[in-house]
């Protein structure tokens, strides 16, 4: 019965390696699979780059390339993960506890051209894979907006999204997105482009929120465990804003 309640535990609390079977390991070129451009984001260059185990991230990551244009990239890494599930749950955790930095096999060629980057990948023991972080070290940020996105299978969406915000200090955000395997659809996935898209059209990047409010209006700012973030203490997060009737959750 222990045997049975800790295997359970470890498919909540994993939440990534999951609902679809492995993803078959194939040669990735250097240089990223090129979209066909769009007009989103005022006609940039996009990139999106995630990494896949099962599958799931792909598929998610396609639908934004199918509907933004932008040219995809697979971080691999040197060392593939098991492709059975509870051998890579041990891989994961023990990179996670480790703070690891897993080595990747492919870089992105002409990395300087992009302006926007689309940075995904799913939800590992509470957070994000460790190989993202060395996807995020590899590269300079500054002067770019990153757009954070992650695939789930029950929870920890929200703290995998901010992971993501903090590995790359440099750049500036825009809302992230995370997906269940059974919720991504064109019709999401657009819906949160279209958003997004209408953020950068009017200089609205989540991290440049001005938390001034005017005192006919004023906004309270509180973080994932319902306590009231100090202005003077606001920095990179996820935060639930309400300012009137009105509630908001925001990237920073």
């Amino acid at each position: 019965m222990k045997h049975y309640l800790f295997l359970l535990l470890m498919l909540v609390t994993f939440s990534s390696c999951s609902a679809n079977e492995p993803e078959q390991q194939q040669p990735q070129p250097v240089h990223p699979e090129e979209g066909v451009g769009s007009d989103y984001f005022s006609g940039k260059k996009i990139l999106i780059a995630y990494f896949s185990w099962g599958g799931t991230t792909k598929r998610m990551a396609e639908q934004i390339q199918a509907i933004t244009g932008g040219d995809l990239f697979e971080i691999e890494p040197v060392t593939p993960y098991p492709t059975a599930y509870t051998p890579c749950t041990e891989v994961a955790l023990e990179q996670r506890d480790s703070n690891a930095r897993p080595a990747i096999k492919n870089s992105v060629a002409n990395w300087d051209e992009y302006d926007v980057v689309f940075l995904g990948g799913p939800v590992w023991w509470h957070t994000a894979p460790m190989i993202l972080h060395t996807f995020a070290e590899s590269y300079d940020f500054e002067g770019k907006t990153v757009v954070p996105f992650t695939t789930y299978a029950s929870t920890y969406r929200d703290e995998t999204l901010q992971a993501i915000v903090d590995m790359t200090p440099d750049a500036e955000h825009l809302e992230g997105l995370g997906l269940t395997s059974g919720t991504i659809s064109e019709r999401r996935v657009q819906t949160w482009i279209d958003l997004i898209n209408e953020q950068w059209g009017n200089s609205a990047a989540i991290n440049a929120v001005n938390t001034d409010t005017a005192e006919n209006t004023p906004a309270t700012y509180y973080d994932l465990n319902g306590r009231i973030a100090s202005h003077d203490t606001i920095g990179h997060g996820v935060y639930v804003v309400k300012s009137g009737d009105k509630t908001t959750k925001i990237i920073k």
